[in-house]
């Protein structure tokens, strides 16, 4: 399989012969990753981890040129009609169902959002970036109670010639659910709280996979979003897990999962 990640968690996972796409998503004026529609109009299956805008806000013009699918929780799907989006392109899925895409294979698991704690709000809304991404701000400020997560963040686990990918919509876990082990690769969004190190090392212990791939690491949405250091998570896992492989993709370039 071969993973391509276009900037904030939108992820293209591939093999030979079929495609899915998570979370497509253009970014803001600012932003320093500038996926185009066209790298997301051609896809034919799309799925969605929550509904939150920097994972669902692009997905009602790219279903205005596309003839894709979109498969998302309960939550997600009411905020696509109410964007006019065509309720023939959209199919609610939860916890438990089995997707296929040609030989891919999509478990849907459930998931959990990151607190965004205090400590970054308060850094976020005290920032010069407001003022200098002002129009981005509000425009963030407007569709915030339209995009809406209501506690519907879901996981995937993409199967394909016997290789597992564990694809996570946010940097956390549901406590009760039953995630599996020793994935070839976790997919682990690195941006969200003040204390990014111990939540995502936090998710590595529990999940124990053969190798991580960051995203979400970068400013898709300034000023609320960031471009994060991921230096020192990398060297709090050499130190703990010295054999994991951790990348941190360029975007628009395919990593292989071998």
């Amino acid at each position: 399989m071969k993973i391509t990640w276009y900037g904030t968690a939108s992820l293209l996972i591939e093999n030979e012969e079929s495609r899915v796409l998570i979370d497509p998503f253009l970014p803001l004026k600012g932003a320093k990753n500038h996926p185009s529609l066209l790298d997301y109009q051609k896809e034919d299956s799309i799925l969605i981890t929550h509904g939150h805008i920097d994972h669902l806000g692009s997905v009602p013009k790219i279903l205005l040129h596309s003839d894709a699918t979109v498969y998302c929780s309960a939550v997600p799907a009411a905020t696509l009609e109410k964007k006019n989006a065509d309720s023939d392109q959209i199919v609610i899925i939860r916890p438990g169902d089995v997707l296929h895409f040609g030989d891919i294979k999509a478990i849907v698991l459930p998931g959990k959002h990151v607190r965004f704690d205090g400590r970054l709000i308060r850094h976020t809304l005290c920032s010069p970036r407001i003022f200098r991404y002002f129009p981005n701000f509000l425009s963030l400020l407007f569709h915030h109670r339209t995009f809406t997560e209501g506690d519907e963040t879901l996981t995937y686990l993409i199967e394909s010639g016997g290789r597992k990918i564990l694809v996570l919509g946010s940097l956390a876990l549901d406590e009760s659910a039953d995630y599996p082990k020793y994935a070839d690769m976790l997919i682990l969004p690195y941006q969200g709280t003040s204390d990014l190190v111990s939540a995502a090392c936090s998710i590595i212990d529990r999940i124990e996979p053969r190798s991580v791939l960051l995203d979400h690491f970068d400013d898709a949405f300034p000023p609320v979003s960031r471009q994060i250091d991921t230096k020192p998570l990398r060297k709090a896992l050499k130190e703990r897990y010295p054999d994991l492989p951790v990348v941190k993709p360029t975007a628009g370039k395919a990593v292989t999962l071998l």
